[in-house]
Formats: C-alpha cells, structure tokens, sequence
C-alpha cells in the first residue's frame, strides 16, 4: 500500500510542483478509478497548505449515452463536496450519432471541458490517463501501422481547440497502482460498463491481452518535430493561399523529417485534420521521385512541380459555401476562420474563376480557391466588417506538446499567430 500511496501523491505532487501560483486546475473527472485517485491526490495534497494560491476546481461530463449516467454525475458531485471541490458536469444533449460514436463522443467530451475551463478562467484541464491507457493506445496504433509517429503514443499535455492545454500527469502510473491507492484510503469509485463492451476497439484490444508494456518514443517525436520545422522554416513561404518549396527542398524529401514536414504542409493546405492516407503519399513520394514537372491532386491539393520548385494549393473543386450570421465566426473549407464583424450576413465562397486576372501559374490557381465575401443580398465586405484567421486544420482541435515545434513553424508561414505553450513549462 505504501507503494501506491507513493507513487501516485509523487505524480500529484509533481504536477502541482510544476505550477506558479496563481493557478486554477479543471479536473476532468469520470467517477471512475483512474479520475477518481487524481482528484483525490490532489485534493489531499492541497489540504496539507504546501501549494497556496493553486485552486482545483471539477468538471464531469455526461454524455447521456446510458441509463444512470445522471446518477453517476450526482455521485461525483458529493465526492467532490466531501473535498471541498467545486464541480460543475456538463451535458451532451440531443440525438447520437449511429456510426462513429466514441470518437464523437471524444471530440464532443473536449469541447465541454474547453468550454467548462475558459468559463472559470482555468490555466489547464486535468485527465487521468494512466500507463494502461498509454500501453493501450500504443497498441491500437501498431495494428492499424507497425511503423509512424502515432507509436510515441498520448502526449503528456495537449492543447485543445487552441485555447487550452489538457495535461496527464499519470501516464507513468498504473491503474492497479492508483486502485490501491483508493482503497488504502477507504475511497470508492464508479465501474462504467462501457469498458467492458466489445463493441470499442480499446475494450477488444484489451480483452486480447494485446496491450503490453512498449517503449513510448516521445522524445524521439519532439526531434522529429523540430527537425520538420526547421525544414518548413528554410524552405517554404506562403501568400495567397499558395505554399512555395524551393527546388533544394524537393531533393531533400527522402529524409523522414522533411516528408513529415511536407505532409502536414499539405493537410493544411487543404484544410484536413489528417495528413495523406497511405496509398496516397506512397503516389505523392513515387511522382515527386520521379522528377516529372507536372502536376498531381491528392488530399484536396494540388502538388505543382515545376522547375522553380514544389508548389502546393487547395484544388478549386468541392469548396463548400457558408452563410454567415451579422456577429458570428465560422470555419471556412476547415482553412480559416472568419468572423463576421457587420450587421449583415456574408456569403463566403471560392473566388473561382472570376478574379485573379492579373495572376499567372501556380499563384492564379492557387487564387481560385481562396474565400470571396459578399454580402448575403449584394455589396462588398469592407475591410474591418471581417476577420479571417488562417487555420492549421491538422492542429486546431488538439495539438499534442510532441509537435508544437512543427505546428509553430506552419503558423508562422501561414501568418497567424503561434500555439501557446503548456502553462507548466
């Protein structure tokens, strides 16, 4: 028992050690076993009055995906109050969807605890994800490919939505570990069944046994990073929607660093949040080897190699068109955000084939997919009715601490500003 005592009130301690007061701390907590023990640990360490000016505050999220998951909520709520937390749970209401529902479930549970953080002003959410889970993910990720940057696994601290960073302070420690913890200290916590339904590919990969302990190459990722962002910062400018690559580059994309680089270039090029599936960077390496100056479109980009270089832009074919509400901001073909700062709604579409006269090559058919703003019924958009931020579609919703050196040199290039880092750092 000793042992777990130790173990897991070091990672606590750790944690809030990292911190300057002042700071307010967001707990994510479920109910279960691993949550349950970080609230705890923390909540223990705070009473003992060595870390003054840190607040911890809770947020449980109801996904309303089964009975008693209100009930469940309620529970966590009393075991807060017995702590002296204050905690606020947050519901997912409405229709489910039928086909993907635990990634959206995901996505949905990190937009609640973003808003539920940026409500009390917190410096950084808090998630309990233990070396079971990080075993776990490691796993899912070998299966689907033996080899790739996804086998460095979960990042100990991730920005979500690029406003605030969720942290894991026990990546390190087992769940067993942290259940001895609780129960050395009388403490109970909620089983939820959906981990043990084999309808998810986590419960089926640890129903197999196949989570065993891996080595987690997260600083071998960070080089990686760094060393891709060098390669963009040399090598590549952007202006109007089109990325340029100087011909040295292009010789220099065998290196795994500089492909990486220029993958995630494309993907936001293309406003994707995931780089180029396998069959089409494979094509992407074989037509950039093969030295041909011609064009080819994959991912929503057109590749332009010419003699001059490589050039890169969103393909002028599947934009979408948005209406936007006088006060509103909206994403825009997963590209930009825009803000619509007048009292009229703005239409925003491709330029299309109607402007860009004045441009020739890779920069006029770069100029087709930009956005034009009109107004819903006639009129141009003055310059301050509008803000348009670009976006790094790869990084928006959660960037891990593995590829901020990458996501920052992209930001740079596109011209917005960059990702903040952990508040812990």
């Amino acid at each position: 028992m000793a042992r777990a005592e130790n173990s897991v009130a070091e990672a606590a301690g750790r944690l809030l050690n990292s911190f300057e007061a002042p700071a307010r701390l967001l707990i994510a907590i479920s109910g279960g076993s691993d949550s349950t023990g970080l609230l705890v640990a923390l909540a223990t360490l705070c009473a003992t009055g060595r870390y003054p000016g840190i607040t911890l505050s809770a947020c449980t999220i109801d996904h309303d995906l089964r009975a008693g998951s209100a009930e469940e909520a309620r529970w966590v709520e009393a075991l807060c109050a017995r702590h002296g937390i204050a905690h606020v749970t947050c519901r997912w209401p409405g229709e489910k969807p039928t086909a993907g529902l635990q990634a959206a479930a995901r996505a949905k549970r990190y937009d609640l605890l973003t808003e539920a953080a940026i409500e009390i002003g917190a410096d950084a959410i808090l998630a309990a994800h233990t070396s079971d889970d990080q075993n776990e993910t490691v796993a899912m990720r070998a299966e689907r490919s033996p080899e790739g940057v996804g086998l460095s696994g979960m990042a100990d601290a991730v920005l979500l939505n690029g406003s605030v960073w969720l942290l894991r302070p026990f990546l390190s420690v087992e769940r067993a570990v942290i259940r001895a913890f609780l129960v050395a200290r009388g403490e109970s916590w909620l089983d939820d069944p959906s981990n043990s339904n084999p309808r998810f590919e986590r419960v089926r990969l640890r129903q197999r046994a196949a989570a065993t302990e891996r080595v987690h190459a997260g600083d071998d990722r960070i080089s990686l990073s760094e060393h891709a962002a060098g390669f963009l910062t040399r090598h590549v400018r952007a202006e109007n929607g089109l990325f340029t690559m100087d011909r040295a580059a292009v010789a220099l994309l065998a290196d795994q660093a500089a492909w990486r680089g220029l993958l995630l270039l494309a993907a936001t090029a293309g406003g994707r949040v995931h780089a180029l599936e396998a069959a089409s960077a494979e094509r992407l390496r074989a037509f950039l080897a093969s030295g041909t100056l011609s064009r080819l479109t994959a991912g929503r980009v057109v590749f332009d190699r010419r003699r001059e270089g490589l050039f890169l832009y969103r393909e002028c074919r599947g934009i979408g068109r948005l209406a936007l509400p006088a006060g509103e901001a909206a994403v825009w073909d997963g590209r930009y955000r825009i803000t619509n700062r007048s009292d009229r709604t703005i239409a925003v579409a491709p330029v299309g084939d109607t402007g860009g006269a004045d441009l020739r090559g890779p920069a006029l058919r770069a100029s087709r997919a930009m956005p034009r703003l009109d107004f819903e019924h006639g009129g141009s958009v003055p310059a301050d009715g509008v803000t348009i931020e670009p976006l790094i579609a790869p990084y928006a919703r959660f960037l891990p601490r593995f590829d901020l050196p990458l996501a920052n040199a992209i930001a740079a290039i596109v011209g917005r500003t960059p990702f903040s880092s952990p508040p812990n750092e």
